[in-house]
């Protein structure tokens, strides 16, 4: 599957069923070229201003199952909830979208 391919696709959180917005970017491992989590950008963004809240970054292992037109993701407790993107790491991770 194509990096633009996910990237159309809606995520919704199977706990609840709430859709969780759609892929804007992905977070990928530069020293081993994975895919290590899918970000969902905030609510209302728009050629990336006027954003009303953080973006949503969900971890690869949280994805349950990537369909032909959503991405189902398992947010079931507080420990496996998105976490909230806090600007630039130091690790080797890169952004592709």
């Amino acid at each position: 599957m194509r990096a633009g391919e996910l990237q159309t696709k809606d995520v919704i959180n199977v706990v609840d069923g709430r859709k969780l917005g759609g892929i804007g970017d992905l977070e990928i491992d530069l020293e081993t070229g994975m895919v290590r989590a899918l970000v969902i950008p905030p609510e209302g963004k728009f050629f990336g201003l006027f954003s009303r809240g953080d973006e949503v970054v969900i971890a690869w292992d949280q994805i349950v199952k990537i369909g032909t037109d959503v991405v189902l993701v398992d947010l079931r407790s507080a420990n496996d909830r998105p976490f909230l993107s806090g600007g630039s790491s130091s690790d080797s991770s890169g952004r592709y979208g």
